[in-house]
């Protein structure tokens, strides 16, 4: 609990109305969308601008008070869950577009602007800002930024990492820093942007970003791929690469996941499928049509019984839809619902699916799996309960297991869902044990106090509050 000269402060800061500390607030935002990770802050504060972000962060410095950055709370790693107490910033008022900028292919904004929104402003003015990921009609930008956040469109346009040319970050000592910039070449030192991309809210607070935008395509098309294995499945993603074709989208349904979803959405998609890929072209007419007609070839190669065409692009758009409901379509299953993602190199997909399924079998749990096939982004899912606690123990090993196989097979344990909580146990996995140290070393050195997002990616640290005078 906040000491009432403390609470003062905060409130002669960014005023009484942004200050909130009663009972339904620190429930509301005592949890994001990871599953069995739950933490009361000790009050909720609105920052109104990046004087008021870098006030509240220097009191809070001062005190040694946790300081917890949220978005709109769709983290699925427990990332802005705020275990040690402290404040969560949220940044509604915080949410504007600042420019578009033609000339340069730029966009500025603040961190609260819905990532939905920048999309739909760039293509008011003939531009596309690409990353997508599944939340995107609710997630906040600063949120994107701070998980590095893929999507759909990964495989062909990349991730939000691609599309961030430069930042405006309160640092944990209430300091105010730009990086980057308007500015296709920039190698005047460190690469601070790139270090704060994914850093999950650890090294400061965002408060601007500019992003870079490309032209609109110019059309696209969708289609479905249906197989009776999963394995043919899998290995058709690794021929439509092999063969140099860069879909915009490469998706990947397990049966399992393609019923739930259909017995959801209701846009008549193929159950009886074992395993299904949405694969989407965009680009110029020409160039389409021509990758559309070898990806159409190369499924049927690989064992697909049948390939359909979305005919309109309202079509094309509700089998979209249809693939980002996915979680929400599993989650009604069962009261827990455990979403993973672990990436392996497109050519290792088979080998990873196949692998899943048998984890899945040995400890007899419910997984299906879906996810960004073209770049090796998978997301097994397992439907639980978290008041069982012998099965959620099984579903820890499995997924010990799942982690540890994407390893081995030259992958890693988080693909753009970040390391937060969740993967906490497994970051060493991948980064190995100096290269964990190397990253705790870094926090140490921008953030010696650790107030900034404690207990994130790195195993929580002794921290005593400073005593407020009476």
């Amino acid at each position: 609990m906040l000491h009432m000269n403390v609470k003062e402060k905060l409130v002669s800061i960014v005023g009484v109305e942004n200050v909130e500390d009663n009972n339904a607030s620190l429930l509301a935002y005592s949890y994001d969308s990871t599953a069995r990770y739950q933490a009361l802050p000790d009050a909720m504060v609105a920052p109104r601008n990046k004087q008021e972000v870098a006030a509240v962060v220097k009191l809070c410095n001062e005190y040694k008070i946790p300081i917890v950055p949220r978005g709109s709370g769709t983290n699925l790693c427990a990332g802005t869950t705020p275990t040690e107490g402290g404040i969560v910033l949220i940044f509604k008022h915080m949410n504007q577009i600042l420019e578009i900028d033609q000339e340069n292919l730029t966009m500025t904004v603040q961190p609260g602007v819905y990532t939905k929104e920048i999309l739909e402003a760039a293509i008011e003015v003939g531009l596309f800002y690409p990353p997508d990921p599944g939340s995107m009609h609710i997630s906040q930008i600063g949120g994107n930024i701070s998980e590095n956040s893929g999507g759909l469109r990964g495989l062909k346009y990349g991730v939000t990492r691609d599309y961030v040319l430069g930042l405006e970050v309160v640092l944990p000592n209430g300091e105010i820093i730009r990086t980057g910039g308007k500015l296709a070449k920039d190698v005047a030192g460190y690469d601070l942007t790139r270090l704060y991309i994914g850093a999950e809210g650890t090294l400061g607070v965002i408060t601007e970003a500019i992003l870079k935008l490309i032209p609109q395509p110019e059309t696209k098309k969708t289609m479905l791929a249906l197989y009776e294995d999963l394995e043919a499945a899998a290995e058709t993603v690794s021929a439509i690469i092999a063969n140099r074709i860069i879909p915009a989208t490469l998706e990947f349904l397990d049966q399992a996941t393609v019923q739930v979803v259909e017995d959801f959405a209701k846009i008549g998609l193929p159950t009886e499928a074992k395993a299904v890929l949405l694969i989407e072209q965009d680009g110029a007419a020409e160039v389409v049509a021509r990758d559309m007609e070898k990806i159409e070839a190369l499924c049927k190669e690989n064992r697909a019984f049948d390939v359909q065409v979305a005919r309109t692009n309202e079509e094309a758009d509700q089998l979209t839809a249809a693939r980002r409901s996915a979680l929400s379509a599993l989650s009604r299953l069962k009261p827990t619902t455990i979403l993973e993602d672990a990436t392996v190199p497109r050519s290792e997909i088979a080998e990873m699916v196949k692998a899943i399924g048998k984890i899945a079998e040995k400890y007899q749990l419910n997984i299906c799996t879906f996810g960004h096939a073209g770049d090796g982004n998978l997301h097994p899912t397992c439907l639980t309960d978290a008041r069982n606690e012998e099965e959620i123990e099984l579903v820890e090993k499995a997924f010990a297991e799942i982690f540890q196989k994407a390893v081995d097979l030259g992958g890693t344990i988080t693909g753009e869902h970040g390391v937060g909580m969740m993967k906490l146990p497994y970051l060493h996995l991948k980064a190995g044990e100096h290269g964990v140290e190397a990253m705790r070393s870094i926090k140490k050195a921008i953030d010696p106090n650790m107030i900034m997002n404690p207990g994130k990616m790195f195993e929580a640290t002794e921290r005593k509050r400073v005593v407020v005078e009476q």
